[in-house]
């Protein structure tokens, strides 16, 4: 059910409420069905740009949970599997899903629902009453629906298609009269006036194809084909996604509009779809002949993937062109219930019906379209959100106040007295956006923002913080590539190969600090913003620091190792230059997110040596790949070796390779090997008495180790999840 509402103080207010009901086993007995509940609600302030949700599932969820995975209906990403499976196996779920805290009853005289902080009852006047409590009864409801019109079937005389291609009965109560109380905040407001919406569908699990035989679980249910939902409409022996679309509609004119499809999203392909256009009468018209037409996109800043909010809805048999905007952007519900998140929300109509114009308040459902399947797509994503946020900062065609702001501030107005601005792009803005513009590695973006929700604050509030790491690191990079003379960075020539040397340096600098405006969030306390201060200057002396042991180079210790076979001094020297310039970095950026998100010390500690085993890992698994080969021949295998480069496994082989072997590998180096052959001789080398693979065994326990500290200072989380997974992402990447 959803209703829209105008509360006592004038603030207007949406709410959706869904409960469920599954099939997750058989009485092996009697054969009885057992079922498994969850229920989500929303309360929508749009004025006040706020989204409550709420989202419990059942008792049983941990074990269900496990089981889907284990049937292939899990995440298409492995080690986002894995890293769930790991709470689910301790009897958990991670937040912000929650287990009910008693078995859900369902009465099966009458329709009474009570799922301990949501409740649902038909009275016997023919009303609905609704209750709805978060936790700690800050935020929820208690309201009556009355129907003002009678029950509507949807569909083909009620029969709709599930996400299962199985045959399901749809009715619904397109406006009701809606009284009682909201909360908000700890506060309850009396409903001045409101309207309401009922819906109700239910089946049975989906057939087997004709000609397919179903085979049972063990649990004595049926499954469908692992993963994807099978459907009516694929091949025999096909499956595919579903995903679907929903939308109801209540216009100023006393109409109502709903519409249902089924849609899949690899094809684009419409697969059942039925609109019901409600007249003031009661009267019901259907329609197949529909198209929903997303206009305008919007990008979640926590899970990255892209919703509509503005469609165009067009109903030629019903005379009926709508256009449906969301009344807020960001309604997006994360949970594993419908992992991991779906779009809905209030939304504003306005348009025309039968010739004449028509406005009204509607609710959508969006769900399954996602395009982030794993975590390649996630960072990919990442990446294209980093890059326009620095574009955002540093404006190719920066007007005045913007030139001011990054170079002085409003207090400063006449530092800009005989500045012009295009020179100032031209010889400042334009080189680090040289660099940022071709894009990166974005997960040293991610890692503050991680660290802030994984903490149980709100990195929304923080979103600005994604050109920070990027500027941080393009600084540095266009320094790097100066003092070591690099003509190709990031598949293009280096920034002072195009500008000039004098203008990289200075641009390369200038990018520490061109940052500095996006550091703070909103009513940020004069506390929290010097520890910020104090850990980003932290990272900055740690990785100039970092920068002179790496140009002044190993020759001094890399004799004695060749020597003697004894290779813990030139190790540690080379984990020193990584921890300096990456993993520091990555620590202190994972601590400023955990500051902001309001974390303990502890877990401000921790999630801060666990970015810097990551770092060190990262850095490490580099030097690795750098000799193994990057996929997709990003790099040429051992350029490492090319350039001369003392890496790790360079390291780790000097105790492990016989004398002449251990001379004959830094003598190579030392003359900076272009011969292919050559090169791939080091390599076989140091692979063959396991340096590389060494290197690799320490990285996983660097990860390992790190986690095993920081987890039990999180609580389990959809972000906890993620964290877990970019520490295998790290681990596993090529490239």
């Amino acid at each position: 059910m959803n209703s829209h509402l105008e509360v006592a103080d004038g603030r207007k207010l949406s709410l959706f409420a869904a409960f469920f009901r599954i099939i997750k086993a058989h009485d092996k007995e009697t054969k009885a069905p057992i079922y498994a509940h969850s229920m989500t609600w929303a309360l929508t302030d749009a004025a006040g740009k706020g989204y409550f949700t709420d989202s419990r599932v059942d008792r049983a969820a941990p074990g269900m949970g496990i089981e889907r995975i284990k049937k292939g209906y899990g995440s298409k990403d492995p080690r986002l599997n894995r890293a769930i499976v790991e709470i689910l196996e301790k009897g958990r779920v991670p937040a912000p899903d929650r287990v009910f805290e008693a078995d859900p009853t369902v009465n099966l005289r009458q329709l009474e629902l009570d799922f301990g902080t949501a409740t649902f009852k038909k009275s016997d006047d023919g009303s609905y009453d609704l209750g709805l409590a978060n936790t700690r009864g800050r935020t929820g409801c208690k309201l009556t629906f009355h129907p003002d019109k009678p029950p509507t079937r949807h569909g083909d005389d009620g029969v709709v298609k599930g996400h299962g291609g199985e045959d399901m009965f749809y009715y619904f109560i397109p406006r009701c009269r809606v009284t009682g109380t909201v909360t908000v905040n700890g506060v309850e407001f009396p409903v001045i006036k409101a309207s309401g919406w009922y819906d109700h569908e239910f089946g049975c699990p989906p057939l087997p194809l004709e000609g397919e035989k179903k085979e049972p679980n063990k649990d004595g249910t049926s499954q469908a084909s692992p993963g994807r939902n099978q459907h009516p409409a694929a091949p025999a022996g096909a499956a595919f996604d579903i995903a679907w679309n929903w939308a109801g509609l209540q216009l100023d004119d006393g109409s109502e509009v709903t519409i249902y499809s089924l849609v899949r999203p690899d094809a684009s392909k419409v697969l059942h779809q039925w609109a019901v256009v409600i007249l003031p009468d009661g009267t019901r018209q259907g329609f197949t002949d529909v198209t929903l037409t997303p206009e305008r996109d919007w990008r979640s800043v926590r899970t990255f993937h892209d919703y509509p909010t503005r469609w165009k809805l067009e109903i030629p048999g019903g005379k009926l062109n709508l256009t449906i905007t969301a009344a807020l952007d960001d309604q997006e519900f994360i949970t594993v219930i419908s992992k991991p998140a779906f779009w809905e929300g209030r939304c504003d109509v306005r348009g025309v019906r039968a010739g004449k114009d028509v406005t009204g308040l509607g609710y959508v459902e969006r769900s399954g379209f996602e395009k982030i399947h794993n975590l390649d797509d996630y960072f990919s994503a990442v990446g294209e959100e980093v890059r326009r946020s620095v574009r955002e900062l540093l404006p190719t065609e920066p007007t005045h106040e913007e030139t001011r702001d990054l170079i002085a501030s409003k207090a400063r107005e006449h530092y800009m007295d005989g500045v012009d601005v295009p020179t100032i792009t031209r010889s400042l803005f334009k080189p680090i956006r040289e660099i940022t513009d071709r894009g990166g590695k974005a997960w040293r973006s991610y890692a503050a923002l991680a660290c802030c929700d994984v903490v149980e604050g709100d990195s929304r509030d923080y979103i600005r913080w994604l050109s920070l790491p990027e500027m941080l690191h393009v600084g540095s990079l266009i320094v790097d590539d100066v003092q070591d003379h690099s003509t190709v960075r990031r598949g293009g020539p280096t920034c002072h190969m195009i500008y000039g040397e004098p203008i990289a340096i200075n641009a390369g600098t200038a990018a520490y600090f061109l940052a500095h405006g996006v550091l703070f969030g909103r009513e940020m306390s004069n506390v929290k913003k010097l520890r910020l201060y104090d850990l980003y200057f932290e990272t900055m002396r740690a990785g100039h620091a970092g920068q002179a042991l790496d140009l002044s180079g190993l020759a001094d210790v890399m004799p004695r190792a060749v020597e003697t076979g004894e290779s813990s001094e030139i190790e540690r020297r080379i984990l020193a230059i990584h921890r300096l310039k990456t993993a520091a970095p990555a620590g202190a950026l994972a601590r400023m997110g955990a500051v902001a998100g309001d974390g303990t010390e502890a877990q401000i500690e921790g999630v801060g040596r666990f970015f810097e085993s990551l770092g060190l890992a990262f850095q490490i698994i580099d030097d690795v790949l750098n000799l193994r080969g990057f996929k997709g021949e990003l790099k040429s295998a051992g350029e490492d070796i090319a350039n001369g480069t003392a890496t790790l496994p360079v390291a780790k082989s000097m105790s492990r390779l016989p004398p002449q072997d251990r001379a004959w590998v830094w003598e190579t180096l030392r003359t900076k090997p272009k011969d292919p052959k050559v090169i791939a001789s080091v390599i076989q080398k140091l692979e063959a008495c396991g340096g590389i693979e060494a290197c690799s065994q320490e990285a996983r326990s660097l990860v390992e180790d790190a986690w095993q500290k920081v987890e039990p200072l999180l609580p389990d989380s959809i972000a906890k999840v993620m964290l877990r997974a970019f520490g295998w992402y790290v681990l596993e990447r090529h490239y």
